[in-house]
């Protein structure tokens, strides 16, 4: 089991940044893939990046070139760096880990929203 718990999220004008952080509270080394979803209201949770346990990262395409996900194997935290925020960005963020054994655990997540 893992507890997962987000933080960073706020109010931002549209071209701006935030950084969100996800405390894990196990090993990263244990865990398979952290990864960052997000939900705006009346849409799909949808997937954001994710990062393995090896350090590959992937990300959805509308974010390429804007957003960072890393790893703090020290702190047991995964971080998302958002950069050029839009609009369309506006969502709440969600943490997730997959254990090698396939469970998933979710954070609690933390509210991002962009203004024009």
């Amino acid at each position: 089991q893992v507890q997962l718990v987000e933080s960073g999220g706020g109010l931002v004008q549209a071209g701006g940044s935030l950084r969100l952080s996800c405390a894990a509270s196990r090993s990263l080394f244990s865990i398979n893939t952290m990864g960052w979803y997000r939900q705006a209201p009346g849409k799909q949770r949808e997937l954001v990046a994710t990062i393995g346990s090896g350090g590959s990262t992937n990300y959805r395409e509308s974010v390429k070139g804007r957003f960072t996900i890393s790893r703090d194997n020290a702190k047991n935290t995964v971080y998302l760096q958002m950069n050029s925020l839009k609009p369309e960005d506006t969502a709440v963020y969600y943490c997730k880990a997959r254990l090698y054994g396939f469970d998933t655990y979710w954070g609690q997540g933390t509210q991002v929203t962009v203004s024009s």
